[in-house]
């Protein structure tokens, strides 16, 4: 005898923290959508709304390890959910902001690819040594890498050159051609960023 599917029984099985997850992923590609509507249309305040959802992604991704910790419901899903929500938004939309600001190079595109790639490269080995790191209590007691919603600082950047006119070929730094490849220095600060994720570097989780 065969059970018939439920229809929507993953939705139920989601916790309160995995909601406010969801929330997080739907904020990064808010920030996304932004972003494009920059490209297309122009007007900055689309770069400071895109830069508004980042920061939106941010507070759901506190507001869901806070939830879970309180209703002590934390999950294997829930934590799979988290990593690819924060790729979304804290690695692909950071990259995009960037691409849209100017970081347009060919060398600028290899930073930016980097980056999402060691972000992607620090959540999976944070999901695959969690619990080697983690506590008597189940608790991971530190990070190994700086942990990818730091890319905020990024965005954080990028909005304040925004604000000052300084876009495209205005970029602080300026830019320069290597190689025949378009480059803007102000894009190392994502390869700084990478290398710093995908480090050994301990940091207390606090």
């Amino acid at each position: 005898m065969t059970t018939k599917p439920r229809p929507f029984s993953m939705i139920r099985d989601f916790a309160l923290a995995d909601w406010f997850t969801l929330g997080n992923a739907a904020s990064g590609v808010g920030a996304l959508f932004s972003t494009m509507t920059y490209l297309q249309e122009g007007g900055v305040w689309h770069l400071y709304m895109a830069s508004g959802m980042v920061l939106l992604a941010l507070v759901f991704d506190i507001l869901d390890g806070r939830i879970a910790r309180w209703r002590q419901r934390a999950s294997l899903l829930g934590r799979e959910l988290d990593s690819l929500a924060d790729v979304i938004s804290f690695g692909v939309a950071p990259a995009v902001i960037g691409y849209g600001c100017g970081m347009q190079g060919g060398l600028d595109r290899a930073i930016l690819l980097m980056f999402v790639c060691c972000g992607v490269s620090r959540l999976a080995r944070y999901n695959v040594t969690a619990e080697s790191h983690s506590n008597d209590e189940g608790k991971v007691t530190y990070f190994e890498g700086t942990p990818i919603p730091t890319s905020i600082v990024l965005v954080a950047v990028l909005c304040a050159a925004a604000s000052m006119g300084a876009l495209h070929e205005d970029l602080w730094f300026g830019s320069v051609r290597i190689a025949s490849l378009g480059f803007h220095p102000l894009s190392l600060m994502f390869a700084a960023s990478g290398a710093l994720m995908v480090s050994r570097l301990r940091i207390p989780k606090l």
